[in-house]
């Protein structure tokens, strides 16, 4: 009788561990689960994070080339701004007006542009100033397209 009360005392330990074993199984398969479950919320973030970073790639683009056709734009007002005041002096006072040409930025470069000083030619007074009569007429300047056609003004 002793060995079958021992057989009994092992077997029911034997259970007892196995019961902890199984209970231990379902904590680590709790823990991997929710590994499992954070691993995939991390992955669709840097799905998110991916997808922002793309948009503001293309949004950079856009300003960048909006900022190029910008400064193009500020650069050619500049030179019709010019060209009109050198217009505008000769026809005041007959002087042809001829303005420095400086060296220009590229377009995408950061320069401020500032606005054109007007061009101030002398005041005479008596026979000296030339005086525009009916009969003459201003000098032909070439369009700003330089397409060999000329245009008075």
């Amino acid at each position: 009788m002793t060995k079958s009360t021992d057989g009994n005392k092992i077997a029911a330990h034997a259970g007892e561990t196995i019961q902890e074993v199984v209970a231990n199984v379902q904590r680590v398969t709790a823990l991997v689960s929710d590994i499992a479950g954070a691993t995939q919320e991390q992955s669709t973030g840097l799905n998110e994070i991916n997808k922002a970073v793309v948009q503001m790639d293309e949004m950079t683009q856009q300003n960048a080339a909006l900022v190029e056709e910008s400064a193009a734009a500020a650069e050619s007002m500049d030179s019709q701004a010019h060209a009109l005041t050198e217009i505008v002096a000769r026809f005041k006072t007959g002087v042809n007006v001829r303005r420095a040409e400086a060296p220009r930025a590229k377009p995408a470069a950061a320069t401020r542009l500032q606005a054109p000083k007007p061009v101030r030619a002398a005041v005479r007074r008596g026979p000296a100033q030339p005086e525009l009569s009916a009969s003459k007429q201003p000098v032909p300047t070439p369009k700003a397209d330089d397409d060999g056609q000329w245009e008075a003004f």
